[in-house]
């Protein structure tokens, strides 16, 4: 590579590299607690659990269900109403004060099995709020969202920018050495580059599939107009179906489980709510395995007569925003999967640090060259002379 495509690559690495780094830092910061957010949830009390009973007790009806959270709020409208992974003797009833799409929303927890309310959790407060929305939207929200996926843009950049100039940076050095001898500065340089070339993969995937969810919002929007419009084409102008000529929702749902055997459900979107139509019931099945647990499948029943009106197949784009999620959560492969994404979240921070604190004590007359996972040498050769900071940042959870 000759000195001038050395220096253009050093250009864009130092600056997409500045501009997204302390945002990705926060990133990993908050996304360190959200790996673990089951377990923390256990440890603060505010994880809420069915009582143990056999298997084979039976279920209420989803209608009661709904009706008994329903009259905790009585002025509310159920939006949805969803089923933990591994418990299905609990339901969640999330109400609001209009179908429409807002922060402003009401959980009761109800027994499946004896219709007692077990709690109304507040997801909108605690510690664990805070982490969630500074690492989603920094409490801003589309807005937020859109902010932090061009951050992760930036990132890839910087990744593929260190990548290109990891070999004439360290070329005279072997691959993982650490120069503990030398002054600090330059024993964090070396430890930057380490660990940057280390988590280089990790990197791309969690910043990719960070990026691709901060898109969510506007995937699905695209999704109803795209699939959903030719569909309700024979509803088209009526109104919300009002809750009194409403059907049964569990014969809804016997009818959505029959339409899609060997699955089972994750979500019920109610009629009006941004991931259904205003006739519809929209059941959300998902597949059995870790992985396809987090692949879902549309069941539109219609909320008046409680028949099937379509399942349509996943488009390509939305198949692509369900794979990214377990493959930046992690939480697909269980408490082993958890643990190494903790280590390579930790090890990112460390690399963000290192390349901050770097370009801080670069000096006027040591250049310095660091990476986003890629290199940092105490010394740069001529044609790309000066400081080129870079801190490999990651983006992290969630879900």
């Amino acid at each position: 590579m000759n000195s001038r495509k050395i220096k253009t690559w050093a250009w864009v690495h130092k600056w997409s590299s500045l501009v997204c780094t302390v945002f990705m830092l926060l990133l990993c910061i908050t996304g360190l607690p959200l790996i673990f957010h089951h377990e923390i949830g256990h440890l603060l009390g505010t994880e809420v659990e069915a009582p143990k009973m056999p298997a084979s007790t039976p279920r209420i009806s989803l209608d009661k269900v709904l009706e008994i959270a329903k009259a905790k709020h009585p002025d509310r409208v159920v939006q949805f109403a969803s089923q933990p992974e591994d418990d299905d003797g609990l339901w969640f009833v999330t109400l609001t004060p209009t179908p429409e799409p807002t922060d402003d929303f009401k959980s009761v927890a109800v027994d499946a099995r004896t219709g007692v309310v077990l709690a109304q959790p507040k997801f909108d407060e605690g510690f664990m709020y805070v982490m969630f929305k500074l690492h989603v939207d920094l409490f801003a929200g589309l807005a937020g969202k859109l902010f932090l996926g061009f951050m992760g843009l930036l990132l890839l950049v910087a990744i593929v920018s260190g990548v290109v100039l990891y070999s004439p940076f360290m070329r005279k050095l072997d691959f993982g050495t650490v120069r503990r001898e030398k002054r600090p500065r330059l024993k964090w340089l070396d430890l930057h580059n380490l660990l940057g070339v280390v988590t280089l993969v990790w990197l791309f995937v969690v910043g990719s599939t960070g990026m691709i969810n901060t898109w969510a919002d506007l995937v699905i929007k695209y999704w109803q107009y795209d699939q959903l419009s030719a569909l309700l084409t024979p509803y088209k102008n009526e109104p919300i179906v009002p809750a009194a000529e409403r059907g049964s929702v569990q014969r809804s749902m016997d009818e959505a489980m029959q339409r899609t055997p060997g699955m089972k459900l994750s979500f019920i979107a109610f009629p009006g709510t941004s991931f259904s139509s205003p006739h519809h019931n929209t059941f959300f099945m998902r597949g059995n395995e870790p992985f396809t647990s987090k692949l879902l499948q549309p069941v539109l029943v219609d909320a008046k007569t409680a028949e099937v009106t379509a399942a349509p197949k996943m488009p390509w784009y939305l198949t692509a925003l369900l794979v990214s999620q377990p493959l930046h959560f992690g939480d697909y492969g269980g408490m082993p999967m958890q643990i190494i994404w903790a280590l390579l979240d930790i090890a990112t921070i460390i690399v963000l640090g290192s390349g901050l604190y770097l370009w801080l004590k670069r000096g006027n007359t040591v250049p310095a060259k660091t990476t986003a996972s890629g290199p940092a040498t105490e010394r740069a050769p001529p044609a790309a002379s000066g400081p080129q900071p870079d801190p490999a940042p990651a983006m992290k959870v969630q879900a």
